[in-house]
């Protein structure tokens, strides 16, 4: 389950903070989660990496070096163009289109990071996740971008891959990267942890995203519905209801809240 706002996934920075009672805790161990149904996906970071291309239509200036350096001056304008072409295509969320582009350039464009970043981020946006990984991890081999690690520590995910779900993890903690980045990584963590059957081990990681803000953003309600979710599935009514209606507070329309509410 990609867990964002209907509304187009654009982030919430000005809402109000609102007090809630906090219940009792009650911890009920129901074994592991089904991993369909708490698919946390790194679908804003994906979204997130894939604008490569510059508003005026230009390569980034570092990706266009790295393409200079690999041809001659002609062939590398004509390629450039058709990387800015799969760049395109893939913000545009033309992913079959975007990941055929990219795999054409490969070949002589093998030392570019963007070019396997654009290939594993639609690869990832089409579930081929063996695909994406493979590609990320190419990427990642040739410039490091902490941004683009939840993703790919979620195709290791639904490769149950555990051991790089968790040195990806490893890096991100110590890159302390922006609070987004981390809470894309710590629910896709604590995602990998419920779908090893660890419920508690996952509400444990997301026991940090369980404070109020002064401002709430879109990524505060990803974690709150997450951990909603996971005592849902823990069999803690009480506390999956507070944190459903919290996310719901702050925006009622986000996922699947009030349906989720309305089940308890």
């Amino acid at each position: 389950m990609a867990v964002r706002a209907k509304g187009g996934g654009a982030a919430r920075k000005d809402l109000e903070q609102t007090r809630e009672e906090r219940v009792a805790e009650q911890w009920i161990d129901e074994g592991p989660v089904d991993a369909t149904e708490l698919r946390n996906t790194a679908e804003a970071a994906a979204k997130r990496a894939a604008r490569k291309a510059r508003e005026d239509g230009e390569l980034d200036p570092e990706v266009k070096a790295d393409v200079a350096k690999a041809l001659d001056p002609k062939r590398a304008a004509r390629l450039g163009e058709r990387l800015k072409d799969a760049q395109n295509a893939l913000e545009r969320e033309r992913y079959s289109e975007a990941k055929r582009v990219a795999k054409s350039l490969m070949k002589e464009l093998s030392t570019v990071a963007a070019v396997h970043e654009v290939v594993g981020l639609a690869s990832y946006r089409l579930g081929q996740y063996r695909d994406a990984a493979a590609a990320l991890g190419l990427a990642r081999s040739l410039r490091e971008r902490v941004e683009d690690l939840p993703v790919l520590a979620d195709c290791y995910r639904a490769l149950k891959r555990w051991d790089a779900v968790d040195e990806i993890w490893a890096i991100l903690k110590e890159a302390s990267p922006a609070h987004d980045v981390m809470a894309e990584g710590r629910m896709v963590v604590a995602g990998s942890l419920a779908d090893r059957g660890d419920l508690k081990g996952a509400l444990q990681l997301m026991a940090k995203a369980t404070e109020i803000p002064r401002r709430v953003r879109e990524h505060h309600l990803s974690q709150w519905y997450v951990i909603a979710d996971l005592y849902d599935k823990a069999g803690n009514v009480q506390k999956a209801r507070e944190f459903f209606k919290r996310v719901a507070l702050h925006d009622p329309d986000f996922a699947d809240v009030t349906d989720r509410i309305k089940s308890l």
